[in-house]
């Protein structure tokens, strides 16, 4: 294991300046994720039950899921970035359109329909005669009936087009209830064959419950789903509960189960990955300010991938994706995303420690 692995400044700005060259595709539910501005002061009483209705004064809404994905590609400067996605022909599914337009995504690929509703989180936030807004208790809307398997055909054939047009496929994989979304097992076997049909394709998948169910694509788990741990509730049982070895042997028999690469992110302890026979742990970003870790998750995915469409090896693509990791999570109460500009101005700073 290399303890102190660092890209040195040229090489990493080599590896950046080859993003905009990068095609890339995601594959996975899109949420439209929307805060709602509650001010209390407004209240009123429901004419019809006599209950307090919520007045709402400001309504914000972005690609959530996928799409957060999508919009770590885009702010990192990646090229091309297309959707393979499912919504629903309603409301929710056309804000969400034109959120992805808004990031200059291609939408061309997400199919509308109305045997489905658009996954949807939507957040109230309460405003306060003192201090930050607190957030309520979040409305979900989601689909708990099995994708119909005309969908699910027409998923599959849009994914073997666009296969032929980019130069890697994320396949996020974010429901754990089975077949009720995008990643459903028709979809997920479907990315199999087509990755062990194109070697040349970087594909790359994360999925919450079935990561598992994947083989010959590029594989990446956080350390508890790869060990098949629970994680811890506190920050004192992260550190007691770690173990790089454990993650390694986790590692090796999921790289041998898939064919491919794994990457495994072990939270403040970085990414593991395998490079030339060797186990690495490219150690995160250091932090000294409170941390909001909602999105480090996809942050880092995007960022190994745009490094490995732009040729770097597996533990410079650990590395990209903590940097971006380590922008996000300095964005408090937000899912934030990362530019190269962030990144540069934080790996100065770790290049300094």
């Amino acid at each position: 294991m290399e303890k102190h692995f660092f890209i040195a400044r040229q090489r990493l700005a080599e590896l950046l300046a080859g993003f905009d060259r990068a095609r890339v595709a995601v594959l996975g539910d899109l949420f439209l994720d929307r805060w709602v501005t509650v001010d209390p002061a407004l209240d009123e009483p429901s004419v019809e039950t006599g209950r307090t209705a919520f007045q709402v004064i400001r309504s914000r809404c972005e690609a959530g899921a996928a799409g957060t994905v999508l919009g770590n590609l885009t702010a990192l400067g990646v090229g091309y970035r297309a959707a393979i996605s499912l919504v629903g022909l309603d409301g929710h599914g056309h804000e969400l359109t034109q959120a992805l337009r808004r990031l200059g995504v291609d939408a061309g690929h997400v199919l509308h329909s109305h045997a489905v509703v658009t996954p949807t989180y939507m957040k109230p936030l309460f405003l306060q005669p003192q201090g930050a807004p607190v957030e309520g208790n979040r409305l979900d809307f989601k689909n708990y009936q099995p994708t119909p398997k005309a969908l699910q055909r027409a998923l599959i054939r849009r994914l073997r087009v666009m296969a032929n047009q980019v130069d890697a496929l994320i396949v996020l994989d974010q429901l754990t209830l089975a077949d009720t979304g995008v990643v459903n097992a028709a979809v997920r076997e479907a990315v199999c064959e087509l990755a062990r049909q194109n070697p040349k394709l970087i594909v790359y998948a994360d999925s919450r419950a079935f990561i598992h169910s994947f083989r010959h694509v590029i594989i990446k788990c956080n350390n508890h789903e790869a060990t098949g741990q629970s994680a811890p509730s506190s920050g004192d049982g992260e550190q007691a509960a770690f173990s790089a070895q454990a993650v390694f042997a986790a590692m090796d028999a999921m790289r041998r189960r898939s064919g491919r690469d794994v990457f495994i992110t072990c939270n403040a302890h970085g990414v593991a990955c395998g490079y030339a026979g060797q186990p690495y742990l490219i150690p995160a970003a250091p932090q000294s300010s409170p941390i909001d870790v909602c999105g480090a998750g996809d942050a880092c995915s995007a960022g190994i991938v745009s490094a490995l469409c732009a040729g770097a090896t597996n533990p410079e693509a650990a590395f990209i994706g903590n940097l971006a990791a380590g922008v996000t999570v300095r964005k408090l109460g937000t899912t934030g995303t990362a530019s190269q500009a962030e990144m540069w101005a934080l790996y100065d700073e770790w290049a300094g420690a």
